[in-house]
């Protein structure tokens, strides 16, 4: 199974108090769409995504248990130190979903107001895991295995990675029960996306790749 992520950054930040009186910031917005090619030139079947948001709602959202990460990670797995929000909604609007996600006391959540009290635009970005078909017309079309692993804060959305984008989606994951999801990468496909990256491209990721390795010491 491959990893690729899926950005919004139309979306809102609201405010609102529980019965105590206590204040607290959300953001909400449309977090999935189906049934129509987005800029990473993928669609995802309705009945696809409804299928795994359905189950994730139920074992994840349902459970408060649905969190999302300040910046996407390196894999599919989830990193209790970087959480910033909790997933409360994912509901269906015709072929959108809607989702409303509560913005944590963690540290990492208090970055994240903190720069929405700002006035940082953020953005919401999907995690996921599944197999891709290549269509006729360009459009690589998303496969029954989907399986969303979070909903995470960006700052950046509307410009993918593309060392995510293109290193990244060249590593399958296998599942292990004991050790988890584990990385395999695919070499050869990895060189080619390199040949296609100028030199510029390839020294600012690995600089973010080398962050990335600083923060799990």
């Amino acid at each position: 199974m491959k990893i690729f992520y899926e950005s919004v950054e139309d979306v809102q930040y609201l405010k609102e108090a529980d019965k105590e009186g206590k204040t607290s910031l959300f953001i909400k917005g449309v977090f999935a769409q189906a049934d129509l090619p987005n800029r990473n030139k993928r669609i995802y079947p309705l009945n696809v995504l409804e299928r795994e948001i359905n189950r994730y709602r139920k074992e994840s959202i349902d459970e408060d248990k649905a969190m999302g990460e300040l910046g996407h990670p390196q894999g599919p797995q989830l990193n209790l130190d970087r959480a910033c929000i909790l997933i409360k909604e994912l509901v269906k609007d015709g072929s959108n979903f809607v989702g409303k996600a509560k913005v944590v006391s963690t540290p990492m959540g208090q970055v994240v107001s903190g720069l929405i009290g700002d006035g940082v635009k953020l953005g919401v970005s999907t995690r996921a895991l599944g197999s891709l078909k290549p269509r006729h017309d360009g459009i690589n079309e998303v496969l029954e295995d989907l399986r969303l692993v979070a909903v995470d804060v960006v700052a950046d959305p509307s410009g993918p990675d593309c060392w995510v984008g293109g290193i990244m989606e060249n590593v399958e994951w296998i599942y292990d029960e004991k050790l988890g999801w584990k990385a395999q990468e695919l070499v050869e496909d990895t060189k080619k996306v390199l040949k296609k990256m100028t030199m510029d491209e390839i020294e600012r990721n690995k600089f973010r790749l080398f962050e990335g390795f600083l923060k799990t010491l």
